[in-house]
């Protein structure tokens, strides 16, 4: 196989076609598995929150028994029945779901195609900085992933599905709702989770360093605090803890990951 050096940009699209021709294929046997398990996915997995002995429900109750709060989010059981109201959606929905479940389950793979096609022409210690970078994006992907299934998107549900401007008007959730709030409030959350590694990036690129981080702290908290508000409006101070902490622990993370310099080298913001 000849070196980087000695390959024509032809030579470098071909490999890129092949990288891509195997990514494709990997989600698209991924996205059919999916379509296939998604009639028992669907109900232990994505119809979960909808159900009062969900985890994060129990962990609730949980901390209410502890510390004696009244709170409904605390003692109050909890369901949500979904309707459809669209002859299409069902299929559709299972369609979508085994798409967006794929794309989330291919992301490791995805990561390591990339490092495969940019790794030789890498330098030596260029190749340990950029591995740890694509290994931290995974995780913390993952991770956000886990906080916008497990709470995020349980108390927003809960808020929002209880939430009544009348009481002549009854809720009645439809299923195209549920699963596009699904998915929008748990990527979304995936994504910010990337926030330590994209600040990382930019401070290799001289955009931001860690003096500017820490000089913008207090600002960054309370926009995190209105932020976490929006995502979960109870008015409940534990509540919101859950969902602020974690995105404010991002940001120290992102201080920490970054230099005061603006001149730092790759090499140098990964070095042990």
């Amino acid at each position: 196989m000849r070196s980087m050096a000695e390959m024509t940009f032809w030579d470098h699209l071909d490999v890129l076609r092949r990288v891509l021709f195997r990514i494709i294929l990997v989600w698209l046997v991924l996205a059919i598995g999916f379509f296939i398990a998604m009639p028992s996915l669907f109900d232990s997995v994505i119809l979960a929150p909808c159900h009062n002995n969900f985890v994060f429900y129990e962990f609730f109750r949980a901390i209410g028994a502890k510390f004696n709060l009244s709170g409904d989010f605390f003692t109050q059981n909890f369901s949500v029945k979904l309707i459809n109201i669209n002859l299409a959606a069902p299929f559709l929905i299972q369609l979508s779901t085994s798409f967006w479940m794929s794309i989330v389950t291919a992301i490791p793979y995805l990561f390591f195609e990339i490092w495969g096609f940019i790794c030789p022409a890498l330098y030596p210690n260029e190749q340990s900085g950029v591995k740890k970078a694509l290994i931290l994006g995974t995780v913390m992907f993952f991770l956000g992933v886990a906080v916008g299934y497990f709470m995020v998107f349980p108390l927003t549900l809960r808020f929002l599905s209880t939430y009544t401007i009348s009481a002549e008007i009854q809720n009645m959730i439809s299923l195209d709702s549920y699963i596009s709030n699904f998915f929008m409030l748990i990527l979304c959350m995936g994504l910010a989770f990337e926030l330590p590694l994209l600040t990382w990036l930019l401070s290799l690129l001289g955009i931001v360093n860690k003096a500017f981080l820490k000089k913008y702290r207090r600002h960054a908290f309370v926009l995190i605090v209105i932020i976490a508000a929006i995502i979960t409006p109870t008015g409940d101070p534990f509540t919101l803890s859950i969902v602020s902490i974690p995105l404010y622990l991002l940001y120290e993370m992102s201080i920490l990951l970054v230099r005061d310099k603006k001149t730092d080298k790759l090499i140098d913001s990964v070095q042990e």
